[in-house]
Parts: C-alpha cells; sequence; structure tokens
C-alpha cells in the first residue's frame, strides 16, 4: 500500500484527457460542420447511448421496487397457470416473492476482518466489540479473525490482544511482509473454522442477524451472498451526503436488480457471506486492484453462484474529505477497468452463464466502461454546433426528444425509488441536495474514471490508501449511536 497522496496531482491528467477527448473532438466536429456535414447521425448515436442506459435504469428501478427478496422460491405443486402467471410477473418484475426458509440449523460462522492497522487504529477496537456483543451466534460458535498487517509495532495491539483475552473466540493474525487486504485474507484462509465465512472491512458494522439471513441462501444452491451497505457517516459533509444516497441506489436497487433479474450478482469487497470451503478455493489475486469484483468473476465462471440481499445490512464509512475520495473512486474506476479486459471474452465462453446473463454482463463490463468516454462526445457535438451557428437552436428531431426527455426522467425515477426502498429513512431534503448536486457529481465520477483509464493504459496502478483517522471518527460518533439500522417497510423486509 503507497502513501496518500495529494488529488491535485491529477490535474495535468484531467487537464491532458479532456482536451484529448472534448477539446479535439470539438475541432474534428467543427472542421465537419464547415465542411457540410450536419453530423445527425452522430448525435442520434450518442442519444441511442443514453436511452439504452436510461431504459436499463427504468428496468432495474422497478424491479428493485417491487420484488422484496432475490429469488423467487420454487414451489413444485403450483398448477401450469400459476407457474404461467408467476413467471410473467417475475418478468415484469411486480411479483411479491419470499425468500426461501432456512430448515437446517445455523452451522459455525467466521468473520474475517481486513486492517491495515496503521488506518485503522482509531476504529478496530470499537468494529470487533460490535461484532462480539452484538452478531447473533449458532449453537457451533462464532469466530473473528483480524487479518492485518502493518510496517510497525502499534500501542492499538497491545489492546487487541486484551481483548482477546477476554474473548477466546477473537484471533488475531498479523500478516508478516502482506501489503494487501488480498494477501490478508489469503493468510487468514488457511485458519478459518467456520462453515460460512463474512469478509469485512475494519470499518463496517454488520447487523445483529446478518448470518442467520445470509444462511437461508447458502443452505440451498448459493455460495455467496452479498449484502448491504450504507453510510453511517452520511451527516459529515456535502460529500459524504451524496455517497450515503448512491449507495442507498447501488445496494438497494442496482445491485438487487442484478440478482433480480439474472439471477447473479457480484461480491462487493465487504458484507459478503461465502461458503468457506469456496472461498478457500476462489482466494483473492493481489495483482488486482479491485481483488473482490475480480473475485467475483472468477466465481461464477467457476459455475458459482452469487446473489445479493438487501435485507443484510452493514454501516460504514464514506470517504470524509475530497481527496480519499478521488483516489478511492479511481481505483475503483481502473480495477474495474482490469476486470473488463481481463474476463469479458470468457464470459462469453463460459458453459456456465446463460444467454441473457452473457448480454446483461457485457453491459456491466465493457458498457459500463465505455460510457465515460462515450457520454462526454455530447460536449463536443453541443460546442461545435454553437460554435458554426452562434447558437444551439431548438431541435425538431422527435428521437432526440425523446431520449432526452427519458434521459433526465430516469434518473428522478431512479431517485423516488431510492426514496422508497431505502434501508435508512434519510430526511426529505437528503434526496432533494442530491437531486440538486447529481449532474456535477457524476460529471465528478466520469472525471475520476477517465483519469483512471488514463493511468490504466499508462501501467500506474498503485494502490493508495483510503484515510480512516481520530478526525473521523469522532465527527461519526453521534451518527454511530443513532439508530441507523431500523429498515423501512419497503426496503428490506423480513422472513417470517
Amino acid at each position: 500500500m503507497a502513501k496518500v497522496r495529494k488529488w491535485t496531482g491529477d490535474i495535468p491528467k484531467v487537464v491532458y484527457t479532456h482536451v484529448l477527448l472534448i477539446g479535439v473532438p470539438t475541432i474534428f466536429y467543427y472542421c465537419l460542420r464547415v465542411g457540410g456535414m450536419p453530423l445527425i447521425r452522430i448525435h442520434m448515436a450518442i442519444a441511442a447511448f443514453f436511452l439504452l442506459s436510461s431504459l436499463i435504469i427504468f428496468l432495474e428501478a422497478t424491479n428493485a421496487l417491487f420484488r422484496r427478496f432475490a429469488v423467487k422460491n420454487k414451489r413444485s405443486d403450483a398448477n401450469r397457470f400459476s407457474q404461467f402467471k408467476q413467471s410473467a410477473k417475475s418478468v415484469l418484475g411486480v411479483s411479491g416473492n419470499t425468500s426461501y426458509l432456512s430448515t437446517k440449523p445455523l452451522p459455525r460462522c467466521s468473520f474475517l476482518v481486513a486492517a491495515y492497522l496503521p488506518n485503522e487504529q482509531d476504529i478496530i477496537l470499537d468494529t470487533l466489540k460490535h461484532i462480539l456483543r452484538t452478531v447473533q451466534r449458532s449453537a457451533d460458535g462464532l469466530e473473528v479473525i483480524l487479518a492485518y498487517n502493518t510496517p510497525i509495532d502499534l500501542p492499538v495491539e497491545d489492546d487487541l490482544r486484551r481483548l482477546a483475552l477476554v474473548h477466546p473466540e477473537l484471533r488475531l493474525l498479523r500478516v508478516e511482509g502482506s501489503h494487501s487486504k488480498a494477501e490478508n485474507l489469503n493468510a487468514a484462509l488457511h485458519i478459518v473454522t467456520g462453515k460460512i465465512t463474512c469478509i469485512l472491512d475494519a470499518d463496517h458494522l454488520p447487523a445483529a442477524d446478518c448470518f442467520v439471513r445470509a444462511w437461508r441462501w447458502l443452505e440451498h444452491d448459493y455460495d455467496v451472498v452479498q449484502g448491504r451497505n450504507i453510510i453511517r457517516n452520511h451527516r459529515h459533509s456535502l460529500l459524504t451526503l451524496n455517497i450515503a444516497i448512491e449507495f442507498e441506489t447501488l445496494y438497494g436497487v442496482s445491485h438487487a436488480a442484478k440478482s433480480f433479474l439474472t439471477d447473479s450478482s457480484i461480491f462487493g469487497g465487504s458484507n459478503g457471506y461465502w461458503r468457506t470451503e469456496v472461498l478457500q478455493q476462489i482466494r483473492f489475486n493481489p495483482a488486482m486492484l479491485t481483488e473482490d469484483i475480480d473475485a467475483s468473476m472468477r466465481t461464477l465462471l467457476s459455475g458459482y453462484r452469487i446473489l445479493h440481499d438487501r435485507s443484510i445490512v452493514t454501516t460504514e464509512l464514506a470517504p470524509a474529505d475530497f481527496n480519499s475520495f478521488w483516489f478511492q473512486r479511481k481505483r475503483w474506476a481502473q480495477g474495474w477497468l482490469e476486470v473488463s479486459f481481463k474476463y469479458q471474452r470468457r464470459v462469453w465462453k463460459s458453459v456456465h452463464f446463460t444467454l441473457w446473463q452473457k448480454i446483461y454482463w457485457t453491459y456491466l463490463l465493457y458498457f459500463c466502461v465505455l460510457y465515460s468516454l462515450i457520454a462526454l462526445q455530447i460536449l463536443p457535438l453541443l460546442i461545435s454546433l454553437f460554435l458554426y451557428q452562434g447558437d444551439l437552436p431548438a431541435s425538431e428531431n422527435p428521437f432526440l426528444w425523446l431520449s432526452t426527455v427519458i434521459t433526465f426522467s430516469s434518473g428522478i425515477y431512479q431517485t423516488l425509488v431510492t426514496m422508497k426502498v431505502a434501508a435508512v429513512r434519510y430526511p426529505l431534503f437528503y434526496f432533494l441536495q442530491h437531486a440538486v448536486t447529481i449532474f456535477l457529481y457524476t460529471i465528478l465520477k466520469n472525471m475520476i474514471a477517465v483519469v483512471g483509464l488514463y493511468d490504466h493504459l499508462h501501467g500506474h496502478n498503485k494502490w493508495v490508501v483510503t484515510p480512516r483517522g481520530v478526525k473521523q471518527k469522532r465527527r461519526t460518533l453521534a451518527v454511530r449511536k443513532a439508530p441507523v439500522l431500523a429498515p423501512s417497510a419497503a426496503g428490506v423486509g423480513s422472513v417470517k
């Protein structure tokens, strides 16, 4: 892990990439207009790109709104008409499906908590105490393994050893020579004893019934269950507020819809529950920037099944400053690029993916990677038109009007659905502030994604730590004490 750098060091990359992606195309399009080309076909192609993305947002949001649980519990006793009716409702995304009920007792469970200790020393004790005192245990017991690395001895290690004396189920594993979360986790997989293993980051506080909810899927046909992550320091700043609403959309709508629509999902790095034997086979690749997404693809390509259950809630800390946010999102963007380039062709060759899953995962991999590049091209088109004509005349093309209306309305619809299914009942002004700033927030994320692409092409792939210091901890204590795990009626639901 590298030392934290300043985001301002990436400003030259921002200027260079956007001159290349906006300035150069603007000149090119302007020359074409001067030469007599109207460029309407290029404009319509980009509009079609926006339209497709917006229609998928509508599809995902509708499914996430009407389907409470991840998959349908098949009923062998239903007649053909009932089966057809249920199938039709599932396709339309309006089926009130029920989840499996557990028939076997909860087995021995393990937590693997990964930590770079110099960065997490101010919060790690709180995390471990929360787990040890809160999480429900099976008759076979609970195991908590803290797999950490540190270049120097720290005073908090003495506190950890004292905590382990009080709680024998806590096992401390200092991974010498480790430089990554992946190496810490791989080391812990040699000593884990639970039948179910949950991976947690050091700032995550899981709900008490997390293993109970995950077990109802793992005891049947699933191998990994990804839970729902929500932000507990959302009151810290306007940035953390936007991240909080963004996470509600990601984990409550988008990720949930992947399970609804394709019966597959991704492991998001934390709050993921694995069959231990599967996790020990998959392991993690320290060479990948997003080892979680890489592990997800290898899991699916191996024929294992991943499901997203938004009723399994954990809280985490969002980056508290812009510098941390910048490098975190750049790593995510660059890591997604790595995974896309590495696995896309394997997805199409895989016998474990259905045709629909192959199509949808192509959208998730290549389409989402290309979005930040293609979406930017609307700016050179409009700028070149303004330079050529001196204004931006209203278009009479009905397709352009339709794509514009659907594109803007999709964001509004997704926000309304997020309000409905949110795990936390945020004040209304949270969503209003998010709606006001979403345009600039999206531009910022696309800008970071473009810089991530630049770094990837130039081989710059050093991990930058997301700081979690004392200052952030103190400013989020009040939030941590708030009842943030109280579920909304439509958001998570419970199994009776």
